[in-house]
């Protein structure tokens, strides 16, 4: 465990250093820091440990290495803060019957997770999910909420942008 935990803080430490400079808003406290420490959660992409930062007042884990997200169950619907729009995102998931992306295994019970297509628009957008939570690859998040129009004060959007960079997309 002692290895997780210093993985934690070196990938915490490494985060926080490559955002310092412009960007204001991370504030990662003493309880989000012991959380990451105990949980130990790994990126189902990478493998690396993620971490955990508070977004809108949800909080969200993320990989620093491949820019990826896990929400989970409910996280989404929280930072939609509608419960009307959040219902129509949901309903507008649709299983992938033939990825051509490789299945990742769930971060918390390291099941396969289905390939999930999201909306109707081009191209495609496919994040993965599982009972558990969504999984979304770098900029993914952020193209859903441009995409479907979900947050018409790009509340969301601002935060991830002061989050992750302005260039949230691989």
């Amino acid at each position: 465990m002692v290895y997780q935990k210093s993985i934690v803080n070196s990938y915490l430490e490494s985060f926080l250093t490559r955002q310092a400079g412009e960007r204001k808003i991370i504030a990662v406290s003493r309880t989000l820091l012991r959380r990451n420490l105990e949980k130990s959660m790994d990126c189902p992409v990478c493998k690396n440990a993620v971490i955990t930062l508070e977004l809108a007042g949800v909080e969200i884990d993320h990989c620093v290495d491949c820019g990826g997200i896990w929400l989970d169950a409910g996280e989404l619907e929280l930072l939609l803060g509608n419960s009307q729009l959040a219902e129509n995102l949901l309903n507008s998931f649709k299983i992938e019957s033939q990825p051509a992306e490789k299945p990742l295994k769930c971060p918390i019970c390291l099941k396969k997770m289905q390939k999930i297509i999201v909306g109707e628009s081009t191209p495609k957008l496919l994040i993965d999910k599982c009972t558990h939570g969504l999984w979304f690859d770098k900029g993914e998040l952020k193209d859903i909420f441009d995409r479907a129009e979900l947050d018409e004060n790009h509340k969301v959007q601002k935060l991830l942008a002061d989050i992750f960079g302005r260039q949230q997309n691989p």
